[in-house]
């Protein structure tokens, strides 16, 4: 689709060079330039692209492209690298397949769901508890960065599989999955290892469709769905592919999340102190169940205060299929639309002082005060992340449980410097000395 231009359309400013917006080091530099020219929204000439793009970083714009007139705008550029990996999960799908799929998935990620699932998660991290007891006894320094990668991991191969993934565990010899964490590279020869793991999750579906055990889990929950209109259940490639899905999206996201999550911990002394005393009061006996969470309500202020300055996905993407006007400005069919929680997070007409860490920016008071559409590090609208809830829940077990036993001293070996990829990572793998707390 070729963008028509009218001699009367209005477009924004914008830069005059020529540019391709992508998940670079180079697009993430030049946007911190462009947004302090034209904070709000730009346009911009494409160069392997045909059509006109625009960058939009303003609230009411981007309720609008997701929310309000969201049937104007399909899933856009950039994704044929993640399809490679992933399939056609609903991250890729879009028009009606992508909406059977949602609804068929969206039950899995419900409450009472994830109040099961929450078992999964307590499991994996005393698992983790042991093994990091043993190392806080000799004040050891630990890969805070791969600690968490590989614990992200477990915990949503747990909440898929339950009881089958110890099978899966003991029939590889190992994690089969763990080629996700040892590479960090999302490249086609990665791609093309981790779709040969599709036959695991193959033979387990065809294993539970042979046995019928009773399991709580997202694959039981999926195999379970139903189309509400046909009746029919998904197809085996349909399951395959939006388990691999949540192998990656599940872990990646959440195992990005703790790891900045304990090294703003180790940065901020008073942020540090508040957690313990919350853990510390908290009325669970050794690691916190879901009846629990409300009871960690500052480390989850604490979570969303990293989610907005270090969101995962921090560059996504739409293409307009109808015309549309973003306030003045002319949106033709084709055109490419870029969004930027990262940049987003820091417009400083919605947050102050947007570079300070403040988890006080998510008291319930202050988020009623606030543009809703100025906070989105899971997107927004019917494409919102559907596993936010459950990333959530993640972090407060994860952190009511360690929080209890250790503190976190930062090792200052390599620079804390942002990795701008399909997810914002840590450059560098961030060492931590792990104490035991009194």
């Amino acid at each position: 689709m070729t963008t028509s231009h009218s001699s009367k359309s209005t477009f924004p400013a914008g830069p005059t060079v020529p540019f391709d917006l992508n998940t670079t080091t180079e697009c993430f530099q030049n946007l911190a330039e462009w947004v302090k020219i034209y904070p709000d929204i730009f346009s911009l000439t494409q160069v392997k692209r045909k059509d006109i793009a625009y960058f939009v970083n303003q609230p009411d714009y981007i309720k609008q492209i997701l929310v309000s007139n969201n049937d104007r705008y399909y899933k856009g550029v950039g994704f044929e690298r993640v399809k490679m990996l992933l399939g056609n999960g609903i991250i890729v799908s879009d028009g009606p397949f992508w909406r059977k799929q949602r609804r068929m998935i969206q039950p899995a990620f419900g409450k009472d769901v994830i109040a099961q699932l929450v078992d999964q998660v307590k499991l994996a991290n005393i698992k983790l508890l042991e093994k990091w007891q043993q190392l806080a006894n000799h004040n050891e320094i630990i890969n805070i960065t791969e600690s968490t990668n590989e614990l992200a991991l477990e915990i949503i191969l747990r909440a898929l599989f339950s009881e089958d993934l110890d099978t899966i565990f003991e029939r590889e010899g190992g994690n089969p999955f763990s080629i996700l964490t040892d590479d960090s590279a999302r490249d086609l020869k990665l791609a093309v290892k981790f779709r040969g793991l599709t036959r695991l999750v193959g033979d387990i579906i065809q294993q539970r469709r042979q046995d019928k055990p009773v399991r709580n889990d997202f694959v039981s929950v999926f195999m379970d769905a139903r189309d509400k209109e046909t009746g029919e259940p998904m197809s085996d490639k349909e399951l395959i592919d939006e388990v691999m899905t949540l192998i990656v999206a599940g872990s990646e996201t959440s195992a990005t999340t703790m790891n900045w999550i304990w090294y703003s911990l180790s940065q901020y002394h008073d942020v540090e102190a508040r957690v313990q005393a919350e853990v510390d009061n908290a009325s669970y006996e050794q690691i916190p169940g879901f009846e629990h969470i409300m009871e960690l309500p500052y480390i989850r202020q604490v979570t969303e205060e990293v989610l907005r300055l270090y969101p995962p996905v921090w560059l996504f993407t739409r293409k307009a299929i109808k015309d549309d006007k973003l306030g003045e400005y002319d949106v033709p069919a084709g055109s490419d639309i870029f969004i930027s929680p990262y940049y987003l997070h820091r417009h400083p007409d919605y947050w102050e002082e947007p570079e300070k860490f403040d988890p006080e920016r998510f008291t319930p008071e202050a988020i009623k005060q606030r543009h809703k559409f100025a906070y989105i590090p899971f997107s927004a609208g019917p494409r919102r992340c559907i596993g936010d809830f459950f990333g959530i829940v993640e972090a407060q077990v994860h952190f009511g449980l360690m929080a209890r036993h250790f503190r976190m001293e930062y090792v200052e070996d390599q620079p804390v410097e942002l990795a701008p990829e399909v997810n914002l990572r840590t450059r560098y793998p961030i060492h931590m000395r792990i104490l035991p707390r009194d």
